[in-house]
């Protein structure tokens, strides 16, 4: 193009030159101690204004994380990808805000209160599926009655054990019948998205790998060979979050330098996990943000009769044997908070624990010798900021005197070595965060320490006296009278996992995230990993 041809630049192209002109300039401040004082500054870039927002504009963004092995499936992912894109495609009764945390009423017409053991919920007038079909009482008793089953091993049946049966009221609402009142149903009934009957019964795999919900977005890639996820707006969405932008579009990309190339170039708006050692480099053209939220690394313990961590002071040695301030300050840039409870500080529901693990090498060393445990097996996962923790902590257990077998793989494979096997390991190193789900200190406990597949097939620690403590513990507080003696049972639940640590944490973690602020209006970040574009708007 001629130079001098006429062309209108739009905010983005606006935002590219801008990049390139910053990056530059943080270059030659590198380079020379005296950097120019018109170097672009994050104060110096435009803002975007909600009155501009592009209603047939596209979000473009990238995630780090990639299809997991349940897919996109309801009742069953785990993977923050597919969580992430089933925000945006599927609703519940209701609906937890991942950026606020608030409760708010989704296909339901109103919150339901938990003060009874008969509730009958509403539902959405005029609610429709991806598909144009209605959306029917049937579907969402069909719906619970699905994650309930316990032939279909839905990991989120172990958060509404106190419901017993969902029927339909009529053609527009539903009766929830509960083994005892709880006051935490607003929050607990987000779990359970609403799905087609039809649909999913005509054709499971199909659903599966691409579900049909009411949400404001419907997916129309879901990223499993072109590894771009891509959604457009729903345009028969009738609740409260409509769709701002005509077309979403998510680059799977876990390669951390690549994530924050794609950042700075403007060929994405924003990017989850930044990785700590650029946060300093992306803010010279981005907003970047690391908000504190319950997201963990953990050392899960191998607590089966025939291992060596079934005995406590193994496990409370190895606690005391970390040196978490190295760990944060060098692996983790300050990007975590030190543990001194099951939750973090700033959680509503923190109580200090009773045990609090700072390192005490002498401590370790007697409580090892003691047990006679010379050497241990510590299998961790691959994440990039979890291989820059997992070598420090392994020298701080050398320190001690202890050998470390010290092996690396992937998420995948991790589980897929331990699942059911008591002598394929003796501690795990990896990333939790089941706050994507909701952040009530039942629902935090109960994802580790109440369903089979982390008490019984992982840390093998079902049947023993602490665990069945620790269900009447987790039972008393969430049926509990009143708010007051409920923080008071999870008070009594926190200090039992502090003496007891079958799997606890290390840390918890900040969660980093980039963004454009002059191309998305009214964009949040959050503290999952992830991201999420419910009411933001795109200006191109």
């Amino acid at each position: 193009m001629d130079f001098y041809q006429r062309r209108q630049y739009s905010r983005r192209d606006f935002f590219k030159i801008s990049a390139t002109i910053a990056s530059s300039a943080a270059l030659a401040g590198a380079l020379g101690a005296c950097a120019p004082k018109d170097r672009v500054k994050l104060g110096d870039l435009p803002t975007a204004k909600p009155e501009e927002i592009d209603p047939n504009g596209t979000i473009d963004a990238a995630i780090s994380y990639e299809l997991g092995t349940n897919g996109y499936v309801p009742m069953t992912t785990t993977s923050a990808l597919t969580i992430a894109a089933n925000w945006h495609t599927l609703e519940g009764l209701t609906e937890i805000d991942p950026a606020s945390g608030d409760v708010y009423p989704a296909l339901a017409q109103e919150l339901p209160k938990g003060d009874s053991t008969s509730v009958t919920i509403r539902l959405r007038e005029g609610a429709r599926f991806h598909n144009g079909q209605p959306v029917t009482a049937e579907d969402v008793a069909y719906s619970f009655q699905r994650v309930l089953n316990p032939d279909n091993k839905s990991l989120y049946a172990s958060f509404i054990p106190f419901i017993q049966a969902v029927t339909p009221s009529g053609s527009n609402a539903v009766n929830i019948q509960l083994t005892k009142a709880v006051n935490l149903l607003p929050e607990r009934l987000s779990v359970v998205k609403i799905v087609p009957k039809q649909a999913v019964e005509k054709d499971l795999a199909a659903f599966d790998a691409n579900p049909i919900g009411t949400g404001p977005y419907k997916m129309t890639d879901n990223g499993g060979t072109s590894k771009t996820v891509r959604f457009e707006r729903n345009e028969d969405y009738n609740g409260s979050r409509p769709a701002r932008a005509k077309h979403m579009v998510w680059q799977v990309i876990p390669d951390a330098s690549t994530r924050s190339n794609a950042i700075q170039s403007e060929s994405v708006q924003a990017i989850d996990s930044v990785p700590y050692l650029s946060i300093t480099q992306l803010k010279a053209t981005s907003e970047v943000e690391s908000v504190q939220g319950f997201g963990l690394l953990f050392a899960m313990f191998n607590n089966d009769p025939s291992n060596p961590f079934n005995d406590l002071r193994n496990r409370q040695a190895f606690l005391y044997a970390i040196d978490m301030d190295k760990v944060i300050e060098v692996a983790m840039l300050d990007q975590a908070s030190k543990t001194t409870s099951f939750l973090q500080e700033d959680h509503p529901n923190y109580h200090r624990a009773s045990t609090v693990y700072e390192r005490d090498v002498d401590k370790a060393k007697q409580l090892f010798q003691a047990s006679g445990l010379k050497s241990l097996r510590m299998l961790c996962t691959d994440h990039d900021w979890v291989k820059k923790c997992t070598p420090l902590i392994a020298q701080s257990l050398k320190d001690t005197g202890v050998e470390v077998d010290f092996t690396e793989k992937k998420s995948s494979d991790v589980y897929n070595t331990i699942d059911g096997k008591p002598e394929a390991y003796d501690v795990v190193i990896a990333p939790g965060d089941p706050s994507v789900f909701g952040n009530d200190p039942d629902l935090l406990m109960r994802w580790w320490f109440s369903g089979d597949t982390w008490t019984d097939s992982r840390m093998h620690w079902k049947g023993q006296p602490a665990y069945t403590k620790m269900q009447r513990l987790l039972d008393s507080a969430l049926y509990a009278p009143n708010k007051k003696e409920q923080q008071q049972q999870w008070n009594k639940c926190f200090d039992l996992l502090s003496e007891e640590v079958p799997l606890y944490p290390l840390f918890h973690r900040k969660t980093p995230t980039a963004w454009n602020p002059g191309t998305l209006v009214n964009f949040q970040p959050i503290s999952l990993t992830g991201l999420r574009f419910l009411d933001v708007g795109s200006i191109d």
